[in-house]
């Protein structure tokens, strides 16, 4: 490590300071030594906003269950069948009650999500992520004081849901905005699509944690969670860089058309074959006639927390991220692929209880095949549109081959045990894949496209719309399914989640167009025409 930057987090200047004093000589690769402390910090930052998202659906099945199975206190009035059920969810509309939980969080998370965007491109993200992380913490806190002092009135875990939902916008568009930042455009969707797995880890962890405690005190499945994340929000305020320029370091980003395409003011490449000797024709982006490159300036630091720092640019307002080429065809299909995905977090254990004489607790386990299956997805996914770079296209064949595939568990799922596990791991990849895709990697490429002009940054703002316009669908989703499966049966259910499927696919129609014409371009102008001179 070099000197000490005085915009750097205070762990970093300690750290340094520390390097300097006793290990002067010792020399690391600086930027590789801050990308994986980037990549570790913020996976295990949006972790835990799912470690906290999780205990409420664990201790649903204690705020109202069947007493009937339990046996009575011996001072049971007559008549009370709802005596082993916490007020005020001891009536017979608990399930009402408990989906309105579900609601609030939901729908006030998709409507704070485009302000936080906004507000996350105008302050410093590692401000903005750890008082994201305290007040997450509180709202999971107070949840579980609940029960503590016998808080029975359910304006208050109506208002407690609504405040973690709002809390939890923090989390995406400051991760993603920050992993946009400190990994330029190479590799980038395999990167995100590992990193994307902190979803499914904060899940699990934070079902294993709130079961370990629901029987006995629920209130300490929300307690331990809350005070891990804090702890979590606590260590990134002291070490977390939000971009590479507050330690002194700088990121290429190729433009698109560096990358992986002539500028289209150049001309097609020519050959002139003179005799046995042959030349390139092709205009020189360094020559008198072209106009000279201007690097962006290194300007100073500002480190406070509404203070935008000048080097990360002006912060883009909402009309113009949505006329970014894309974002509003991604956010929309992003809005069908959360709303199937959702629905399944919400609806497949009751779905398999339902349609297999498994326990719920079997119902529960077998269920985690989805979540597997959606980390290889995102993986899978997110390497394929590496090696194609055609991140549209790579979804559309998603969205084809899950069609079907929902149709088979639909048909076949409940036949055995090994085919549900195995449909359901299917299911997960072709789900969650492009719904990872959308929401990481895609982001992080409109949040830098070449129509800024290289003048702001929109990652967070761009991140938000996308993911905002998702959380919609994730909201309505378990919502519609509800009503659909009441009214009909599940059947239907699976009907409207294909629907949702072909629509996620048609709306990127577009975009699969511009992307076939430039790989029929690229091919073009990858063979030169010929000249020959005699």
């Amino acid at each position: 490590m070099t000197s000490v930057h005085r915009e750097a987090p205070i762990g970093i200047q300690c750290l340094e300071k520390l390097n300097s004093l006793w290990c002067p000589r010792w020399r690391i690769n600086r930027l590789r030594w801050f990308q994986a402390s980037v990549l570790i910090l913020t996976y295990f930052t949006y972790m835990t906003y799912h470690l906290t998202r999780k205990p409420i659906s664990v201790v649903k099945s204690i705020l109202h269950q069947n007493c009937s199975a339990l046996p009575p206190p011996p001072d049971l009035k007559p008549g009370d069948d709802q005596w082993c059920n916490w007020p005020p969810f001891n009536t017979n509309d608990a399930n009402t009650l408990l989906g309105a939980l579900d609601s609030a969080f939901l729908f006030s998370y998709a409507g704070a999500m485009f302000v936080s965007g906004m507000i996350a491109e105008r302050v410093d993200l590692r401000y903005f992520l750890s008082l994201g992380m305290l007040s997450s913490a509180i709202f999971c806190y107070l949840f579980g004081l609940a029960k503590t002092f016998n808080i029975h009135d359910i304006s208050y875990y109506l208002v407690v849901q609504a405040g973690a939902g709002i809390a939890q916008t923090t989390g995406w568009p400051g991760t993603v905005a920050i992993m946009g930042q400190w990994f330029g455009n190479t590799k980038r969707g395999l990167i995100f699509g590992i990193w994307n797995s902190h979803t499914s880890l904060g899940n699990i962890l934070g079902t294993v944690m709130a079961a370990e405690y629901v029987e006995n005190d629920w209130a300490l499945s929300f307690v331990y969670p809350a005070l891990v994340m804090g702890v979590i929000g606590f260590i990134v305020f002291l070490f977390l860089a939000p971009e590479p320029r507050c330690v002194g370091l700088s990121v290429d980003r190729p433009s698109p058309s560096r990358q992986s395409r002539r500028s289209v003011d150049e001309d097609e490449p020519s050959q002139v074959i003179v005799g046995d000797q042959t030349a390139s024709l092709r205009p020189n982006r360094h020559s008198a006639n072209s106009p000279p490159s201007q690097d962006d300036e290194e300007p100073s630091e500002s480190s406070a927390l509404l203070g935008r720092s000048r080097s990360r640019g002006s912060a883009v307002s909402l009309s113009r991220a949505l006329a970014i080429p894309g974002v509003i065809e991604f956010s929309l299909s992003l809005f069908f692929a959360k709303l199937v995905s959702y629905t399944f977090l919400y609806w497949l254990p009751l779905y398999i209880k339902s349609s297999t004489s498994l326990t719920p607790r079997q119902s529960g386990e077998i269920s985690t095949a989805f979540d597997v299956g959606g980390v290889a997805g995102a993986i899978v996914a997110g390497l394929l549109a590496d090696v194609v770079g055609c991140p549209g296209i790579v979804c559309t064949v998603f969205y084809a081959l899950c069609a079907p595939t929902l149709l088979f568990y639909q048909w076949w799922g409940a036949s055995s045990y090994f085919l549900n596990i195995l449909l359901l791991v299917l299911a997960g990849i072709l789900v969650n894949g492009p719904y990872a895709l959308i929401t990481t990697a895609v982001s992080a490429e409109l949040g830098t496209h070449s129509s800024l002009s290289g003048d702001s940054q929109a990652l967070a703002t761009v991140t938000a719309i996308i993911d905002g316009t998702g959380s919609i669908g994730a909201a309505v989703g378990p919502m519609l399914a509800g009503v659909v499966s009441s009214a009909g049966s599940w059947s239907h259910v699976f009907y409207m989640l294909i629907i949702c499927d072909f629509m996620a696919l048609l709306l990127l129609l577009r975009i699969v167009k511009s992307e076939v014409l430039k790989i029929r371009q690229e091919r073009r102008l990858a063979s030169p025409r010929l000249v020959r001179i005699e």
